[in-house]
């Protein structure tokens, strides 16, 4: 279809279903005006050329706080915020993508060499998604595209993630029928990110973003994790799901967050182990003497956060399948309260003036506490964001309050989407 035909089609409200589908009927109007701006970009750089419409969803954290790169397991969810592709297949080897607020990126992909390519740049990202299809025998090849995302940076819902996997689905559509599973496309965003950007990440938000829905993913063999897509419908259940953005000061965390993997690999190695899947809460409490004296008090209470995490992850998958709100929300609470006072990731030593994570969580359980609901520390911690499992009932106060402290917008009601990376037109 033209580009100015797909204009016509939204214009219209031919997409009307299948956009409420996505965003909700709240939403429509303005997710309207999106797609028809993100048309209007794209014919504007590139013409009027047959094209298709791609989305793919930013996705949260709800469960297995620091458990994957332990081999544990996790829950996550995919989120009605989403990347949009307007995209034209070419007969050339190019891909030219010009995504809303960046330069255009134009990759000649007849050049998958990762040495080509700088690290931590959208073209290595493309590229390497090229080779991660070509090493596993799918086809690829070039295309135009003008993106435009409502996954705001900055808030551990994954943007980047988000675009990774949105260049394998259109590269799925337009060169493999769209036959490539969404695990598959995920470990091909993992390989672009590792091997081309430079970035050792795990696999869980490109799986998020690819499988849509809340899905559990268990990494005890990191190559071939098994996901399960959980079928449950927040919305219908009475709940909303809000990402409060504290704020704070992001500068000088690394230390923090690569503390956690390796405080955890420490008592793992003292154990025998290379990692603390596979042992036990008596596993560690028979050797906490020996261990307080070689890894310290804090590396022990964080492998402890491990182990019972797992456990809960579990039992929240369960809970989830079975449609028991209150075991789910239950199992969310501990994890949260764990994160807080055993892994320790709610705010930095380096600054304890600033917690506004901490204080994020005190104002959670004043509005929501018997109310319903449940509140945790959002993705790795020690800065940004909290997520709490918000009643319908109580939305419009929650949101008062977060704002009123945190400023206009800094809580994003939202929804639990169940598709995927699709093709949407």
């Amino acid at each position: 279809m033209k580009a100015t035909s797909l204009l016509n089609e939204i214009k219209s409200g031919s997409l009307d279903t299948t956009l409420v589908r996505l965003y909700g009927s709240a939403r429509l109007e303005a997710q309207k005006v999106r797609y028809t701006e993100a048309v209007g970009e794209f014919v504007a750089i590139y013409g009027d050329l047959d094209v298709s419409v791609f989305s793919v969803p930013g996705r949260t954290e709800v469960s297995g706080n620091h458990t994957d790169h332990n081999k544990g397991c996790v829950l996550a969810a995919a989120l009605d915020l989403d990347i949009i592709a307007i995209a034209a297949k070419t007969d050339d080897k190019m891909i030219s993508i010009k995504s809303k607020g960046f330069d255009r990126d134009d990759v000649d992909i007849t050049n998958l060499n990762p040495s080509a390519y700088a690290d931590y740049g959208s073209a290595s990202i493309i590229a390497g998604i090229c080779d991660g299809f070509a090493k596993r025998g799918f086809g690829y090849g070039g295309f135009k595209a003008y993106t435009t995302s409502d996954v705001f940076k900055g808030s551990g819902i994954s943007s980047s993630a988000a675009f990774e996997v949105q260049v394998c689905n259109v590269i799925n559509h337009f060169y493999n029928d769209g036959k490539v599973d969404a695990p598959e496309l995920a470990k091909i965003s993992q390989y672009a990110e590792n091997v081309f950007f430079g970035k050792p990440c795990g696999l869980m938000d490109q799986t998020a973003c690819a499988v849509g829905g809340f899905v559990a993913i268990d990494f005890a063999d990191p190559t071939k994790p098994v996901i399960e897509k959980l079928n449950f419908d927040l919305g219908k259940a009475g709940y909303c799901l809000c990402i409060v953005n504290t704020g704070g000061n992001h500068a000088d965390l690394n230390e923090d967050y690569a503390s956690v993997p390796a405080e955890m690999k420490a008592v793992a190695r003292e154990l025998g182990k290379e990692v603390l899947r596979g042992l036990t809460y008596d596993d560690i409490l028979k050797k906490i003497p020996e261990l307080r004296a070689k890894v310290g008090d804090r590396a022990i209470m964080r492998a402890i956060h491990f182990v019972e995490e797992n456990i809960r992850v579990a039992a929240q998958k369960e809970a989830l399948i079975k449609g028991d709100t209150d075991a789910f929300f239950k199992g969310v609470l501990a994890s949260g309260d764990s994160s807080f006072k055993q892994l320790q990731n709610v705010y930095t030593v380096k600054n304890v003036e600033e917690q506004g994570l901490s204080l994020a969580l005190a104002l959670c359980k004043h509005v929501l506490d018997g109310k319903g609901g449940a509140w945790r520390v959002h993705g790795g911690g020690f800065a940004g964001t909290v997520q709490a499992f918000v009643p319908f009932s109580v939305k419009d106060e929650f949101r008062g309050v977060m704002d009123g402290v945190f400023g206009d917008g800094a809580c994003a009601v939202l929804n639990i989407r169940p598709e995927g990376a699709i093709r949407v037109k």
